[in-house]
């Protein structure tokens, strides 16, 4: 058996008992090498075996201890300081590392960090089990990491552990010379053109309308993230490889209380079954992260990724193989694929295969981009409907909108949605308060020299290979960023005179598509896609509200944070969560009203 094929915990097992044995057995080889040349000859044999026992312990408290130490030396020699540390009260700060898996279990997507920015401010340094790392959501320092030092600043090896099993090697794992591969291998297919096919996008929202509408007729609830998520799968599956999933063409769920007669929602074939294998490979590879280096102590009699991989792979496979077979038919009937008439129709796979015919490659590109056309427009949509049922104020601004600029019987074109000022704003705010991608990661690659908030104090040092995360979720609702209003939802922000006094100056406070050189490639597209499904959505449904009653009891929001009534978590009335991006745990269920004009 190769040892690629063993349960990610076996060979981390094998190379942790290697390190741990190193030390003792290098004892007994002193040992022995010293009694054969009459050394310590009468040094009792129970003396060596305490010096064994004791060699492990020794020798890493020794090397924490320098490790610490380069640290500090490193700060003072370029005239810098290290963040304030956050400790915790147990050995290796396990209680650290247990509130940190708490936070993502049952806590709200601020908890991982509100404590820490609260007692140390807004960067500071942790170690978990003496792996030292930093987080913040000071917008000058992640200013540093995404594009002033970009070079020092990479997904590193440590993080293409944690997610190769659905990144493997494309862009979102990719660093250096590889990542500027598939970064230009991706951005001509990109063009104007190509992003504003609303064709595309009409399609798939017809069959979205259809089925909330089916649900509105008989006042009954949807699943609105369901559906959501559905439309974008099947949009971004046709764009990325002319095959679309049709996962709308399947029933939609029903409340939990509810048991339709002879409705059989079990997924039966590949197709049906991928958006869930999808779906519960990102929340295994996010789970790991977490943890920390210990990851693959949880995986050591299986891989937890390798049955819904083997569903990707079997829907992904076969479209692949057939991109890269008519290539080949093309090129041996010695057709020009580079010319633009060929170009007209073809599919982002079909753009790629032209550029390489690396199975690897192509599979690995098209996870990826799958993954960011799909769930982070559908974490937008969601979270705007569900701002839309708090919101009628706002709902309804949005439909005179609407009404004045394309009417409520034709779909809108690219400039339409260009001209809808307040529905970019409603979008932009969304995104704001509930960023797709709430925190993210990047590891130095050397030792690094980062902003210090106080324009008094010195600047920070990190050293190399020291993870450092953002947390966009909390900087994007600070009031020292965004002004007193921070908390609250409001569009207007993105248009009157808080846009130039706060985001104007200071861009990097809103990074719903990230920033710097990795910005996302498909940033436009997404607009493009979410604007025209809100624009049809409001041209036929005039009224939404929650059901509350057909959200599972498990995901509604808990009595604890309703503590304390100034943070916006106390107001919540669903349970937000994330594995890569934004969700409503047990998804967001709503009422729509058919709209009379």
């Amino acid at each position: 058996m190769k040892l690629k094929s063993l349960p990610p915990g076996v060979p981390f097992l094998f190379r942790l008992l290697l390190k741990l044995s190193a030390p003792p057995s290098s004892v007994y080889l002193a040992a022995r090498t010293l009694k054969s040349r009459g050394i310590f000859v009468d040094l009792p044999t129970w003396a060596w075996v305490i010096a064994a026992v004791f060699s492990g312990p020794l020798f890493y408290t020794v090397r924490i201890w320098l490790k610490y130490r380069s640290h500090r030396l490193g700060a003072a020699r370029h005239g810098a300081i290290l963040p304030p540390d956050l400790s915790g009260s147990w050995i290796g700060n396990w209680d650290i590392l247990d509130s940190i898996l708490d936070a993502f279990t049952h806590g709200y997507p601020s908890d991982l960090f509100d404590h820490g920015f609260a007692t140390c401010g807004p960067i500071f340094q942790f170690s978990v089990f003496w792996d030292v790392a930093y987080s913040t959501k000071d917008p000058n320092i992640v200013k540093t990491i995404l594009a002033t030092d970009f070079p020092n600043y990479e997904k590193g090896e440590t993080f293409h552990d944690f997610t190769d099993a659905i990144f493997g090697t494309g862009v979102f794992n990719a660093d250096g010379d590889l990542w500027k591969f598939h970064r230009s291998m991706s951005r001509p297919f990109f063009t104007r053109e190509r992003i504003s096919d609303f064709d595309l996008f009409d399609r798939h929202a017809d069959l979205a309308l259809n089925l909330i509408r089916e649900r509105a007729k008989a006042n009954m609830p949807f699943e609105f993230q369901d559906l959501v998520s559905r439309f974008t799968l099947d949009s971004a599956t046709e764009f990325l490889f002319g095959n679309c999933v049709n996962s709308l063409h399947s029933p939609i769920p029903y409340p939990h209380d509810m048991s339709p007669f002879g409705v059989d929602q079990e997924p039966k074939t590949v197709k049906e079954k991928f958006p869930k294998a999808f779906a519960d490979l990102q929340r295994v590879v996010s789970e790991r992260p977490r943890i920390g280096w210990l990851w693959p102590m949880k995986e050591i009699f299986e891989s937890k990724t390798q049955k819904d991989m083997a569903i990707v792979d079997a829907f992904l496979e076969p479209i692949l193989q057939e991109a890269i077979r008519k290539k080949e038919e093309n090129v041996k009937a010695g057709l020009d694929l580079d010319n633009k008439e060929s170009q007209e129709n073809e599919t982002l796979l079909d753009h790629l295969v032209r550029q390489t015919s690396d199975a690897t490659i192509l599979h690995d590109e098209t996870l990826n981009i799958l993954l960011a056309g799909r769930d982070t427009t559908a974490a937008a949509l969601t979270f705007g409907v569900y701002l839309l049922c708090q919101h009628q104020h706002v709902l309804k601004r949005l439909r005179d909108e609407i009404a004045q600029h394309v009417g409520f019987s034709r779909r809108p074109t690219y400039d339409d949605i260009r001209n809808m000022k307040y529905l970019r704003a409603f979008l932009n705010e969304t995104l704001r308060l509930y960023p797709p991608v709430p925190m993210d990661i990047r590891f130095s690659v050397k030792e690094g020299i980062l902003p210090n908030p106080d324009p008094n104090g010195k600047p920070f040092y990190i050293p190399p290979k020291t993870a450092i995360s953002y947390s966009t979720f909390n900087m994007q609702r600070d009031p020292e960023y965004w002004g007193p209003t921070a908390q609250e939802f409001d569009p207007d922000r993105f248009i009157d005179e808080r846009l130039q006094k706060y985001l104007v100056p200071n861009p990097f406070i809103f990074l719903p598509f990230n920033g710097g050189p990795r910005i996302c490639l498909g940033q436009q597209f997404a607009y493009n896609e979410m604007s025209f499904f809100m624009i049809r959505l409001l041209q036929n449904f005039s009224s939404m509200e929650l059901d509350l009653t057909a959200q599972p009891p498990e995901a509604r929001p808990p009595v604890e944070w309703r503590e304390p009534p100034e943070h916006r978590r106390a107001a919540e009335q669903i349970r937000p969560k994330s594995h890569f991006t934004l969700y409503v745990e047990g998804g967001l269920w709503v009422k729509m009203g058919e709209a009379t004009a």
